[in-house]
């Protein structure tokens, strides 16, 4: 079982390929899309400025997604176009939602969250929105956290591996944060698969 992912359109077709560095076919998970997988040999990829992506499985049936907001909540009707999946509120009951109907039990649920740096200054500091949002909506909702790294100022590179639960995290330089952020403001634009030319990859593994 896979599950495409999906934007506020509809779904659309990941972008998916081999990763010979991580022995595992990769799939990108951009803005305002989520994707759930029982594949062990998928890994879900994204990088994160402002934006909060949240990793989710079930580690008893195995099955885990990704997702990847943009700002904290949308108010009113939720199904419309202009409140979707670029939502934190949204995406977070939709990513939940496709872990439950595929076996999944909130009382197990494994959670995990990253990113929301203020990447730049002067902009209403929407990254620690976005951070603070995701704690409250998961406190009130009473699913515990099991890892966090969130805040800060620089970008983020998530690897996450949805059926066994693995995380590795790289903090990236402060001169990608111009890239970081054309790839935010646009749903259309593609986060490189290549390593960031001169960097020195050093992942965290998270707990």
């Amino acid at each position: 079982m896979r599950h495409a992912a999906r934007k506020d359109d509809g779904p659309a077709e990941p972008c998916r390929y081999f990763d010979r560095r991580f022995e595992a076919f990769a799939v990108k998970v951009l803005p305002g899309e989520h994707y759930v997988s029982n594949q062990p040999d998928e890994m879900l990829v994204t990088v994160l400025g402002s934006c909060v992506a949240a990793c989710i499985r079930d580690p008893v049936v195995q099955v885990g997604g990704m997702n990847h907001f943009m700002l904290p909540e949308a108010s009113g009707d939720w199904g419309h176009a202009s409140a979707g999946m670029r939502y934190g509120n949204v995406a977070m009951e939709r990513l939940i939602n496709d872990v439950l109907v595929r076996g999944g039990m909130r009382g197990r649920l494994e959670i995990k969250v990253f990113g929301g740096a203020n990447v730049l200054n002067g902009l209403a500091k929407i990254g620690h929105r976005n951070a603070d949002f995701v704690e409250d909506y998961l406190a009130t909702e009473d699913l515990p956290i099991a890892a966090r790294h969130l805040r800060g100022a620089l970008p983020r590179r998530v690897h996450y591996f949805p059926v066994s639960g693995r995380v590795l995290m790289l903090e990236l330089p402060r001169n990608d944060r111009d890239a970081v952020l054309r790839n935010e403001s646009s749903y259309q634009s593609r986060i490189q698969a290549d390593p960031v030319a001169g960097s020195v990859e050093l992942f965290e593994e998270v707990p």
